[in-house]
C-alpha cells in the first residue's frame, strides 16, 4: 500500500507574482550566487551547510517563487550575510504605516483606568 502525500498547492503569488515581486526575487538569487562564487563555494557544499538538496540552492539562485523563504534565509545565514536582513520591514522604516497609525490616533491622552483596592 503507498502513502500519498498531500503536496500544498501553489498559490496566485507563486504562480504568477506581480513583476516587482519577481525581480526582487531574482536579484536576491542573483546576489546569493555573486556572494556564493564570490567565496568559491560549490553549490553542492552550500546546500550541505543549509540542509538542502543542491536542486534548492539552484532555485534560490533563479529567483524562484516557490522556494521557501527560510531557505532564501539559510544561505544568507550560511554566506554570513544574514545580519543585512535585520532591516527588512523594520517597523521604523515604515513611514505610511507610521502615518496612517498617527491619523486612526484621537490626539488625546486616554485617561489613565483606576485600580481598586477591592478584590
Amino acid at each position: 500500500m503507498y502513502t500519498v502525500i498531500n503536496m500544498p498547492r501553489p498559490t496566485k503569488i507563486s504562480e504568477s507574482p506581480p513583476a516587482a515581486v519577481a525581480e526582487t526575487l531574482e536579484r536576491l538569487g542573483r546576489n546569493i550566487r555573486t556572494a556564493r562564487l564570490r567565496r568559491k563555494l560549490p553549490q553542492a557544499d552550500l546546500a550541505q551547510r543549509m540542509g538542502v538538496s543542491r536542486f534548492v540552492v539552484a532555485d534560490i539562485e533563479r529567483g524562484k517563487p516557490t522556494t521557501g523563504v527560510a531557505a532564501y534565509i539559510g544561505a544568507l545565514w550560511v554566506l554570513g550575510l544574514l545580519s543585512h536582513m535585520r532591516d527588512v520591514a523594520d517597523p521604523d522604516h515604515d513611514e505610511e504605516g507610521k502615518t496612517l497609525e498617527r491619523a486612526r490616533s484621537s490626539g488625546t491622552a486616554r485617561r489613565p483606568r483606576s485600580l481598586s483596592d477591592e478584590f
